[in-house]
């Protein structure tokens, strides 16, 4: 049976679909994160297609930062005469955590969003021996 065109291929999609427009976030780019290790730290890279900078959050609590956006939509289609033809609105949100050590401090983590992109840096946890080494005491003789 022919579907009209307003529904997707499958009419269970709009119903049941992923937040965001209705999505998988692979399929949508939303919030895919590459993440690169550097000598200096990490370079985190998130997708956020749609997203404006003032939704997009970043906390960093108990060594976890988690980066959430929130978003509103509203789309209306009037015919000529004024009936509704479509309105569709939308609200949601969604979030990542990625543990980054207790020792990273929320200051020296670097953000920048652009063009629907959010670049995070975030700098490395020194290292801590996980077993106290021995000194040992020279002996001559």
């Amino acid at each position: 049976m022919l579907m009209p065109s307003i529904f997707g291929e499958n009419l269970l999609d709009d119903f049941f679909g992923e937040p965001f427009g209705g999505y998988d976030y692979s399929e949508s780019g939303l919030m895919t994160t590459d993440v690169k290790d550097t000598d200096k730290g990490y370079e985190v890279t998130m997708n956020m297609p749609g997203v404006k900078k003032e939704d997009v959050k970043a906390e960093l609590k108990d060594g976890y930062l988690t980066v959430s956006a929130e978003t509103n939509t509203k789309k209306d289609e009037k015919a000529e005469d004024g009936k509704y033809i479509r309105r569709e609105r939308y609200s949601g949100s969604c979030s990542r955590s990625f543990y980054v050590g207790d020792g990273v401090k929320q200051e020296d983590i670097k953000a920048k969003f652009e063009d629907g992109t959010l670049k995070l840096f975030v700098p490395k946890e020194a290292a801590k021996p996980s077993v106290e080494q021995k000194k040992y005491i020279s002996i001559e003789g």
